[in-house]
């Protein structure tokens, strides 16, 4: 298997010179483009938003500046309001459900690295695992959500959560690490 392969299973990746750094830079270059058109030219937003990510549904407002790895594993759904500053990490897919409510500085980091200093320096490779955020979610401002967690339908993650485990649907989570505090 390839770089790109071994990532897409959920296996240990090196991805420095591989054929990913020219996808990445295509990300890159469409987040720059997309972060220097003023907010009122809608047409011209979503023309660069179809060409970067996986796929966005109607009614759907993603607020720069925005920052992603590839683009092309991310999928978000209809009228969904994706506030300043959120940073997707989407070396795994990224699903962002319907009717999902994110603030500003939002990070959603799919990625990991090997926790051994000794392991980094040999040879620096990564893991990337997805994350799902089901419908009717609202996540606070600067929430992170690390790799493999899925939010369930309803819930809501108050600001500064740092995400560490999946969440149930249907429950207010909060804190770092976030747990679950209540049923809504």
């Amino acid at each position: 298997m390839n770089q790109k392969e071994l990532r897409d299973k959920g296996e240990w990746y090196y991805d420095a010179g591989t054929e990913m750094l020219d996808e990445l830079m295509r990300a890159k270059v469409l987040c720059f483009k997309l972060n220097q058109i003023q907010p009122n030219k809608t047409a011209k937003r979503q023309k660069i938003l179809k060409e970067l990510l996986n796929g966005i549904g109607e009614n759907t407002n993603l607020i720069s500046p925005f920052h992603c790895d590839y683009g092309y594993n991310i999928t978000i759904g209809k009228n969904c309001i994706i506030n300043y500053n959120a940073v997707f990490l989407d070396c795994a897919k990224i699903t962002i459900g319907d009717h999902v409510l994110i603030a500003p500085n939002a990070a959603f980091y799919t990625i990991e690295h090997q926790l051994s200093g000794d392991e980094r320096r040999k040879q620096l490779l990564d893991r990337a695992t997805p994350i799902i955020i089901e419908d009717d979610v609202w996540i606070g401002g600067n929430v992170t959500i690390l790799p493999g967690v899925t939010i369930g339908k309803g819930s809501v993650i108050g600001a500064g959560s740092v995400v560490t485990k999946s969440i149930p649907a249907g429950v207010i989570a909060v804190g770092n690490p976030c747990k679950v505090l209540r049923e809504i």
